[in-house]
């Protein structure tokens, strides 16, 4: 988020701007503050390499806090904001940070934290701190307040190290190298990037996901290093979505199948009301979307709907536009960074077509923090190539499809199956908000399939319900794919990146030992 140029070039051009209220932070500000808090980190004794977190809700503050570390060469750590006291502190402890930002809303979690923190030395507070709380809590805007506006003697180039969602396991830290450079050349991985989602100083970026998580960090940290203009959602709604891009024009935006399906489950009026017509790519990732969901998608905003699939760490990328994915319906599109290998558990290459587990040719280098057994366990035997267990396969020529996550197959009977094709069948139905479809003990088949499903609002959850979903399944899946039993749950835990939960569900079963509760 280096944007030290479009500061003298475009002073008085929006940087961002809060949706909800309409808050617009000028370049020339966004400059001046992005300074102030790295001589503030500068003065505290940080120096290149080391590390910080951010833990705090999207806000006017949080893009400054991300530049800081960018242009003075550390590692800065954005945390998930829904996090428990304990979640939370793990991931400052286990990233080495010595300063927190955070929130006066989140503050209550890093106070139940900060006793089992004795590495952190400064706890600043956007929106206010109180006076009578650890004499390491300061006030964010008092802190930096007296800090030069100018940029730090040595400005580096620095790097978010974000963490994995942990909805597989602990969360781990993905570190790439740092180069000694200047800020104002980013890693080679955004260049392409930039190159490829058509980012340009004119456009407008619209973020309507969390910004603490890895898609939202890229998108807009690239928006800001072009010269354009970030609308920053506090949280999705998708007909305030929709009002946001005829408002601001909106050129770009990235989204994740969630969001499409919440947005086509409108009523017709409401989907038909506002102007889209500025918008020119709409990028979406983060899991496979339902090909129904991107068919109507297709139908409604045209060719600009763009997929991509690239794990966190960088290891591989694959990317394909409207046309070439209605060509090869399910792909997450044509390999276009790394090499892709498919194999099986012995790492014999799979035939074209056939599933297995998914490694690559790394796109750039990474590490998992102070992890090197997780990082062996993430690279070949020869270190040439990495997975973080994603299964798919790909075709013959060259599209990749992804099937599930590893840790997420069920294995029923001897038959491997991969729980997300039933998932995105159940969020098609009317009836059906979420689902999530998981593997359950079986005693005679070891797993059988489950499903549990968020209805719609004023929808009965009764046996007709799990009937009627029974057999819609039944009518386009085999029959090892159908739910067993389904079960219904007000909402599912997904979080705000769109990604589902599923370990979470999932333990309730294992830990009772039984195929269905109550």
């Amino acid at each position: 988020m280096y944007a030290a140029q479009h500061a003298i070039e475009h002073p008085d051009r929006p940087a961002f701007v809060m949706a909800s209220t309409g808050e617009s932070v000028s370049y020339r500000s966004f400059e001046a503050r992005s300074n102030q808090l790295a001589h503030l980190l500068e003065s505290h004794g940080l120096g290149p390499r080391d590390h910080y977190s951010i833990f705090m809700e999207n806000n006017d503050r949080y893009f400054e806090a991300c530049a800081a570390g960018e242009r003075s060469g550390m590692y800065y750590t954005c945390i998930n904001s829904y996090l428990t006291a304990e979640e939370m502190s793990y991931i400052v402890d286990n990233s080495e940070s010595q300063v927190v930002i955070t929130s006066t809303a989140k503050l209550p979690v890093v106070l139940d934290a900060l006793p089992n923190l004795a590495d952190v030395s400064l706890v600043l507070v956007v929106g206010g701190a109180p006076d009578d709380v650890d004499d390491r809590v300061r006030d964010y805007v008092t802190a930096i307040a007296d800090q030069p506006t100018g940029a730090i003697e040595r400005e580096l180039l620095g790097s978010a190290m974000l963490y994995s969602s942990g909805t597989t396991g602990q969360p781990k830290g993905i570190i790439r190298p740092l180069p000694e450079q200047h800020p104002s050349e980013q890693l080679p991985l955004f260049d392409f990037l930039s190159n490829l989602w058509h980012y340009r100083d004119d456009m407008v970026y619209l973020s309507p996901a969390p910004l603490y998580h890895s898609a939202p960090q890229a998108a807009v940290n690239l928006t800001i290093r072009q010269g354009g203009t970030a609308i920053v959602m506090e949280r999705f709604d998708p007909l305030e979505y929709l009002r946001l891009i005829e408002r601001y024009r909106v050129t770009h935006s990235q989204l994740v199948p969630t969001m499409f399906s919440r947005m086509l489950k409108l009523p017709i009026e409401d989907r038909e009301r506002f102007d889209l017509s500025s918008l020119e790519f709409a990028v979406h990732a983060a899991a496979p979307c339902p090909v129904q969901v991107k068919e109507q998608m297709i139908d409604w905003w045209g060719p600009i709907i763009h997929e991509y699939y690239g794990a966190t760490e960088g290891l591989g990328f694959s990317a394909c536009n409207s046309e070439e994915w209605l060509a090869h319906k399910g792909t997450v599109g044509k390999i276009v960074l790394g090499e892709v290998f498919v194999a099986d558990d012995d790492m014999n290459e799979m035939p074209t077509g056939v599933p297995g587990t998914l490694w690559f040719k790394s796109g750039t280098d990474f590490e998992y923090h102070n992890d090197p057994s997780k990082t062996a366990e993430a690279k070949s035997s020869d270190g040439t190539m990495t997975t973080v267990n994603d299964v798919g396969y790909v075709d013959e020529d060259n599209f990749l499809y992804l099937t599930d996550r590893k840790t997420f197959m069920i294995i029923s009977g001897g038959v491997n199956i991969y729980p997300q094709e039933t998932e995105n069948l159940l969020i098609t139905h009317p009836k059906v908000a979420d689902a999530a479809v998981f593997g359950v003990p079986n005693v005679d088949l070891g797993e059988e399939v489950k499903a549990v499903v968020q209805p719609m609002p004023g929808i009965e959850h009764d046996e007709a319900l799990a009937l009627e979903l029974t057999e819609f399944c039944a009518q386009h899946l085999s029959r090892q794919k159908v739910p067993r039993s389904i079960d219904f749950d007000a909402e599912l835990p997904r979080l705000p990146t769109g990604k589902l939960y599923k370990r979470v569900l999932r333990d309730r079963y294992w830990a009772d030992g039984a195929s269905s509760i109550v």
